[in-house]
């Protein structure tokens, strides 16, 4: 992976004459409670404005406000909260994200804000023209070094995967005249307001026609897709809805281990950069990882862009589709691809900088009027 600018780090205060000082905690300030509630977190930025903020995340555990200057990071501190201030605002980084947004999207590409070292991230992965490198650092040149592009190796591809066998949740169906079998994993058990249960995955499962969908062990019938999208969209967005139909089927609002043992999640919540994540699916199980980025834009390699996804570390290969990605009991997005999509995961997987996307959970539960349980 070869960088062409230095990523902002660490926890600035101001600079004077060229020389970084590290914030530091009055005795007062120490006294005050550590802020812990991302939500008031977020209601401070929201107050200073996005020109005198520039993003929450965690650091080291706790929640840190980027801001732009020493005023707002008082009022940051005096709420208990950790203030860094940072060259670039949100509007600024928001702004240069804008830009590339509005490229026609580049397959083996993908951007986002990373909070937390105050840069507009731009990912290129192998399969990128020279002519689209170029219009990429055109759309930002004027951004300096509010932007970094870094190259990786390897194509992002979406993860679902055709086969037969395998774990998980499976669909039949026939495209070109052909009978195939979609293997994808089951994400969050959800239900409306009445209690009619569901089951959440990827969208792009969907793709030929699997909308009939069984449980893998077994061939047991679960139901049939009532909705999905991928790219096709107004919000760009990868998700799946599929309505429970067979009443000798129980859904618990529970994650299975690969050696089936089981997780509870009880909520859902939009995901903060840094945060650990862990991830569970089909094919293979990725149990550490952190999130990358909250709002990013990745063109897939079949030309498919998707928009306001998060980035996690975790790795994720064919087959992991639609898989949950949680942090404790809660639950923050379903898998939609990743990079590295046909190499091993877990102890033998050896490239470094994988990365996975996920639909924001919170954003699909308010759409389709669902919640977890």
């Amino acid at each position: 992976m070869q960088r062409r600018h230095h990523a902002y780090r660490g926890l600035v205060a101001a600079t004077v004459g060229g020389v970084l000082t590290l914030t530091t905690l009055t005795a007062a300030q120490a006294a005050l409670a550590p802020l812990t509630d991302p939500a008031k977190a977020v209601a401070i930025a929201d107050q200073l404005g996005n020109k005198r903020t520039a993003g929450v995340y965690y650091r080291d555990e706790r929640l840190v406000v980027a801001v732009t200057d020493q005023a707002a990071a008082e009022t940051v501190r005096s709420a208990g909260a950790v203030a860094e201030v940072v060259p670039h605002s949100t509007a600024e980084l928001s702004s240069a994200k804008a830009k590339l947004d509005q490229l026609t999207g580049i397959p083996n590409t993908a951007w986002s804000i990373d909070q937390s070292s105050n840069r507009l991230e731009v990912e290129i992965y192998g399969g990128v023209s020279d002519a689209d490198r170029s219009r990429i650092e055109k759309a930002v040149s004027g951004y300096g070094d509010a932007v970094d592009i870094t190259e990786h190796t390897g194509k992002i591809e979406s993860t679902a995967y055709t086969m037969r066998g395998g774990l998980g949740i499976t669909s039949e169906y026939t495209s070109g005249g052909t009978n195939w079998v979609a293997t994808c994993t089951a994400g969050f058990n959800v239900e409306n307001a009445n209690g009619k249960k569901y089951m959440l995955t990827s969208g792009h499962c969907m793709n030929g026609g699997a909308v009939n969908w069984h449980r893998r062990s077994g061939d047991i019938p679960l139901g049939r897709a009532t909705n999905w999208v991928y790219g096709n969209d107004t919000n760009q967005s990868d998700y799946g809805v599929v309505e429970y139909s067979n009443s000798n089927v129980t859904p618990y609002g529970t994650i299975q281990y690969k050696d089936g043992s089981e997780g509870q999640i009880s909520r859902s919540a939009s995901a903060f950069e840094d945060e650990k994540v862990k991830r569970v699916g089909t094919m293979s199980q990725d149990l550490v990882g952190k999130v990358l980025a909250t709002d990013a834009t990745v063109t897939y390699t079949d030309g498919t862009t998707l928009h306001h996804m998060i980035e996690a570390s975790n790795c994720s290969v064919h087959g992991d589709s639609g898989g949950p990605l949680f942090s404790d009991e809660t639950a923050l997005g379903i898998l939609s691809g990743g990079s590295y999509a046909d190499r091993p995961c877990g102890d033998s997987d050896g490239q470094t900088d994988r990365s996975s996307f996920y639909e924001p959970l919170y954003k699909v539960l308010s759409w389709e009027g669902l919640k977890v349980y």
